[in-house]
């Protein structure tokens, strides 16, 4: 029972931290992007709409002298229909097109909006990183002080060459040159996390994120997702541009009522006030044109399909690519724990020796310093695979 409570925390804790960082972007950031999936929308039901013609309403007013002196005004209002009701399956493929559209510009935004997040939690994992790098830096500088000093007693005494002092020395200025570089770039990331979002980085939680398996960030790829909508979109226009040139078939119809002309409007006249004109067309172009505006959209097909082919080959590349760079980074966190293992055993053993008078407290605050620097490394390389791992997970949808 208990281990069903600690797995439901951790899996409410995951999902509150993952809403957490979903909503990461300031509010003018989320509100941009929600303009801009609002007007894909609009667009896309536009265009789904865009071969229903407008109906026409039309009023006009005339005036003649042909009929004598007197001027004669006659109006007319007019309300016409001139809607296509087949286009050789161009209605239905443009219907598709459009669908296809809106869904390829939903996943391109979704990716843009993914990769913002991405960006803004990867200044997150950096700022960790800097402040770590920083405490390394610290104990680095704090060797090298006793470094030189030990050096500089070295040489007081005729022991040691002035080269060596005078590298000691240089050494210690260039870590506290990196120091002060550390303390700009971590100046430069808050900057610019403050312009992508409006919380205080401090108060934020990082996730922990873990390898996703290659079939799942191969079906998940927003990448590929987009190229394969963005076929599917050059296909439906491959077929839109084809029957642009095919024959289309037309309703016509037109309500009119208006004055009559004097002229035919006498008493045993039989014409209408109002009345209506209805009827069809079957029409076609004939474009000098047609034969390269139909090749140019199949190249743009085939074009789109090759550059799903070749996404496919991309994602697998970068699943590799992350996955060899994770086993280097856990290679180097092995060193580093080998390393620890070994510095704390001559910490022990320099502590004793100072015990024994054979060694100075120096020697073990060198020791000490270095075994902090190791473990400092441990938690650098961790947040360097989290980093890495963050370039798959902003590639795929709602995983932050």
């Amino acid at each position: 029972m208990k281990k069903l409570f600690l797995l439901c925390s951790l899996l409410i804790s995951s999902m509150l931290h993952a809403d957490e960082l979903g909503n990461i972007l300031s509010n003018n950031k989320e509100l941009l992007f929600d303009y801009d999936f609002k007007s894909n929308e609009l667009e896309s039901d536009m265009l789904s709409k865009s071969w229903i013609n407008p109906v026409k309403l039309r009023y006009n007013k005339d005036y003649t002298t042909r009929f004598g002196d007197k001027t004669i005004g006659t109006g007319t209002f007019s309300v016409i229909i001139d809607q296509p009701i087949f286009r050789s399956g161009g209605i239905y493929y443009a219907i598709k097109y459009s669908q296809a559209l809106r869904n390829a510009n939903e996943a391109d935004l979704t990716l843009q909006k993914r990769k913002m997040i991405g960006d803004a939690v990867s200044i997150l994992f950096n700022l960790k990183k800097n402040k770590l790098e920083q405490q390394k830096m610290k104990y680095l500088i704090k060797n090298d002080k006793i470094d030189i000093r030990q050096k500089r007693d070295s040489y007081d005494a005729g022991l040691l060459d002035s080269s060596f002092l005078d590298q000691a020395i240089l050494k210690k200025s260039q870590d506290e040159a990196t120091l002060l570089e550390l303390e700009l770039n971590l100046l430069e990331l808050k900057q610019r996390f403050s312009l992508l979002s409006d919380k205080k980085p401090d108060g934020l939680r990082l996730p922990t994120l873990k390898l996703m398996s290659k079939t799942n960030y191969s079906e998940q790829n927003l990448e590929l997702k987009k190229d394969r909508l963005r076929a599917e979109q050059s296909a439906y226009n491959a077929n839109v541009t084809m029957a642009k040139y095919l024959p289309t078939v037309s309703l016509q119809g037109q309500y009119t009522d208006g004055d009559l002309n004097p002229l035919f409007g006498g008493p045993n006249s039989t014409l209408e006030e109002r009345y209506y004109n209805y009827g069809f067309s079957v029409s076609m172009p004939i474009d000098i044109n047609s034969l390269t505006d139909i090749e140019a959209s199949k190249v743009e097909k085939l074009r789109a399909a090759t550059q799903v082919l070749d996404r496919k080959d991309q994602v697998k590349e970068e699943y590799e690519w992350i996955h060899n760079s994770l086993g280097i980074l856990d290679k180097k966190i092995i060193l580093a724990q080998k390393d620890e293992k070994i510095y704390k055993s001559l910490f022990r053993l320099t502590k004793n020796l100072v015990q024994a008078g054979e060694k100075t407290s120096l020697d073990a605050d060198i020791m000490q310093n270095s075994l902090q620097i190791r473990k400092l490394d441990q938690k650098i390389y961790k947040i360097d695979k989290q980093v890495q791992l963050l370039k798959l997970y902003i590639r795929v949808e709602n995983v932050l």
